[in-house]
């Protein structure tokens, strides 16, 4: 059975699960449910570059890494390859290289960028969110495609402290002191 196949059964689904698969299906597996990944837009795909730009070029020469979709990011990870929850976040900034494997990263990123589409809406604002809040990730940006707004969030004492920018501002970004990002430019697409 192919992992598209199995986004629509019962079982109870791992990581494991996931590397076992020999196709070029995108998915991700949130609480043992696997859910597909449909292509993004040309759009989402434009700013998803316009932003891995400006966080490279900051990053140029520093010990923190930048990596684009599809990079597989095992919140919890298990020796055992049993993690029920896999992702593969849009951009993802890692500062601590001993999570870094082959295949992603094992434990929370310090920064995740989720850009929407409206198939996605509500798993990036409500399950994601609460899955990164979970892990510790210390920075997570929502980025709004249709309202052209980033929604960044700080974790601060086990909750995220959420800051909303419109393409208008400038966006900091708290886990890179020093960088901050200019929307406008973004949402060109």
């Amino acid at each position: 059975m192919s992992l598209a196949e199995k986004e629509y059964d019962e079982k109870y689904y791992t990581y494991r699960d996931y590397l076992e698969t020999d196709e070029d299906y995108r998915a991700e597996i949130i609480d043992g449910v696997v859910y597909a990944m449909s292509p993004p837009s040309r759009y989402h795909q434009d700013i998803s570059r316009n932003l891995m730009i400006k966080i490279a070029n900051f990053l140029e020469g520093k010990p923190c890494r930048v990596y684009a979709a599809p990079f597989g990011v095992r919140l919890f990870p298990k020796s055992d390859l049993s993690d029920d929850t896999y992702f593969e976040p849009d951009i993802t900034v890692v500062c601590n290289p001993s999570k870094l494997d082959d295949r992603g990263c094992n434990g929370a990123p310090d920064m995740i960028i989720e850009i929407m589409s409206p198939s996605n809406r509500q798993n990036d604002m409500l399950v994601k969110f609460r899955k990164y809040l979970q892990a510790g990730v210390r920075e997570y940006w929502i980025v709004d495609t249709e309202e052209k707004t980033v929604h960044v969030c700080i974790l601060d004492n086990n909750q995220y402290r959420v800051s909303v920018y419109d393409e208008t501002q400038t966006a900091p970004v708290s886990v890179l002191p020093g960088c901050s990002i200019e929307l406008k430019p973004v949402f060109i697409g």
